[in-house]
């Protein structure tokens, strides 16, 4: 039994990328601790910034969503194995929406759109993620995501208009290109 609770921390570690202490939970079969997850990642494992996502995984994970923070980052319950699930906070990977604190009118309004827009998508069912990798910031992961009916959640935001292509970088204002 302890052999496979090590196995299970080991696979969540590797999906963890060992960048998100302090914004995750694990749970493995009754509980293993997140650190001794976390501990177990290899630093090979993980994606340095501007390594681009060669050394992502490609694999797709089944997610219950638990809550949209905001158009493109959302709070997931992500089954990485049998017995083993992360909660962790997902975003978008390749787009950026309008934030909602900010003190322009305009983009609070477009991030509130961006945001019902994102719900709604996910809100289709069956969401998986996929191409996980550790986010700049910690404390959630970069990722793709699809539903039932959307193959790319990214893409069906940019095509709306609700997110504008990124790759990285410093953001644009949303209040110049809103019209302030």
């Amino acid at each position: 039994m302890e052999r496979r609770r090590s196995a299970a921390a080991a696979l969540a570690a590797a999906f963890l990328g060992g960048a998100l202490a302090g914004g995750v939970a694990v749970s493995v079969l009754g509980g293993a601790s997140p650190a001794s997850a976390s501990l177990a990642v290899a630093a090979s494992e993980v994606e340095r910034p501007g390594a681009g996502p060669s050394r992502s995984s490609a694999a797709h994970y089944p997610a219950e969503v638990i809550q949209v923070v905001d158009g493109d980052t959302f709070v997931a319950r992500v089954k990485v194995w049998p017995g083993l699930d992360v909660t962790t906070k997902v975003r978008l990977r390749g787009i950026d929406a309008p934030e909602l604190h900010t003190r322009c009118a305009r983009e609070e309004a477009l991030a509130r759109r961006a945001r019902e827009a994102l719900a709604a998508i996910l809100a289709e069912g069956e969401v998986a993620i996929g191409h996980v990798s550790p986010d700049k910031y910690g404390g959630r992961v970069l990722a793709t995501a699809a539903t039932q009916r959307t193959p790319d959640v990214s893409a069906a935001l940019l095509a709306a208009g609700l997110a504008r292509a990124y790759a990285g970088g410093r953001r644009g204002s949303w209040c110049a290109t809103a019209g302030g």
